[in-house]
C-alpha cells in the first residue's frame, strides 16, 4: 500500500486506560498538531472490548484490536473466545464496526507472568481465529520469542503480524522478521541501558519497524511510570533517527508505508495538521 501524507501511527496504545479518562479529546488533539494521525488500541480482556469500539467510533482517530492479554490467562473463560469469533464475524461482515476493527490481539506468550501453559491455549486460539477473519496479530512476547515462531508455523500463519514492544538483540530482531513480523518500536530505545535493542533497531531493515508508545506503559527516559502518552511518539521517532543511517524524511515516510501495510489501512485519508519533521 502506498503511503500518502508523511503522517505519524501509534501502533498500539492502551488509550481506554483510566489514566486517560477526561482528557482524551483533548490530547487528540495535540496530537493532531503534532502530525499524529491515528492510534490503535489492543484489548486485553472480553469485558473492555466494547469500551474500545465505542471510543474508536466516538473519535475519528481511534482504532482497535478485540484481544485476550496472556497475563489474564487464568481469568479468561472458555465462552471467550466464542464470544471474541462471533465479535469478530459480525464485525468482518459489516454489521457494525468494520473500519474500526484493524487487528486480533493483544494476544500472545509471557515467560516472566503466569504460567506459560496455561497461556499457549489462548494464544494458538487468537491465532487461528487471525488467519481464520484474514487480521494482523498484535503479539505481545516477553522472553518468549522462540516459543511464539513456533506457534505461528504451527499455524501456518503467513499474515502480518506485530512483535509489540520489542526489546531483543539482533539475532531475535532478524530472526522474527524472517518471518515476517514487524517489530515494535517504542521508548526502550531512549535508554541509554537498553544497548542491545538500540543496536538491533539500528541494523535491521527500516521496511520491518513500526512505531508505538504502550502507552500510559513503558515510560521514556527520564519519565515516571505511567506518564507515557501517544504524544511521546515524537520523541521516540527523534530516537530512531538518531540510531539509523537514513534520512530522517524517509524514515518517517518508510514508517507509514509500513503500519498502513501491516494494517491494511490507508491512515493518511485526512491530511495530518503540521505533520513536521524528526529532528
Amino acid at each position: 500500500m502506498a503511503p500518502g501524507p508523511s503522517i505519524l501511527v501509534d501502533a498500539h496504545c492502551h488509550f481506554e486506560r483510566q489514566e486517560f479518562a477526561g482528557r482524551r479529546a483533548a490530547l487528540l488533539e495535540e496530537c493532531a498538531l503534532e502530525g499524529i494521525q491515528a492510534l490503535v488500541m489492543p484489548g486485553t480482556v472480553r469485558a473492555e472490548w466494547p469500551l474500545l469500539e465505542a471510543l474508536a467510533a466516538e473519535h475519528d482517530a481511534l482504532y482497535y484490536a478485540p484481544g485476550l492479554h496472556p497475563w489474564w490467562a487464568d481469568e479468561h473463560q472458555e465462552h471467550d473466545l466464542e464470544a471474541l469469533d462471533q465479535w469478530l464475524q459480525q464485525r468482518r461482515e459489516g454489521r457494525q464496526g468494520q473500519s474500526r476493527l484493524l487487528a486480533v490481539g493483544e494476544c500472545g506468550l509471557d515467560r516472566l507472568k503466569g504460567d506459560l501453559a496455561r497461556q499457549q491455549p489462548w494464544f494458538e486460539a487468537q491465532v487461528s481465529l487471525a488467519k481464520k477473519y484474514q487480521l494482523p496479530l498484535l503479539i505481545h512476547s516477553v522472553r518468549t520469542h522462540d516459543s511464539v515462531l513456533s506457534v505461528l508455523k504451527r499455524a501456518h500463519y503467513a499474515g502480518p503480524a506485530l512483535l509489540h514492544g520489542f526489546s531483543g538483540n539482533y539475532q531475535q530482531a532478524s530472526q522474527l522478521i524472517d518471518h515476517g513480523l514487524y517489530l515494535g518500536v517504542t521508548g526502550t530505545i531512549t535508554h541509554e541501558r537498553a544497548s542491545k535493542t538500540r543496536d538491533a533497531l539500528s541494523r535491521v531493515p527500516i521496511e520491518s519497524l513500526v512505531l508505538e508508545t504502550d502507552a500510559p506503559d513503558m515510560p521514556l527516559a527520564g519519565m515516571a511510570r505511567g506518564q507515557n502518552s501517544p504524544l511521546a511518539l515524537t520523541r521516540i521517532l527523534a530516537s530512531l533517527c538518531q540510531l539509523r543511517p537514513e534520512a530522517p524524511a524517509t524514515i518517517r515516510q518508510q514508517l507509514l508505508g509500513n503500519v498502513q501495510t501491516l494494517y491494511g489501512r490507508d491512515f493518511a485519508e485526512k491530511p495530518a495538521v503540521n505533520p513536521g519533521d524528526c529532528e
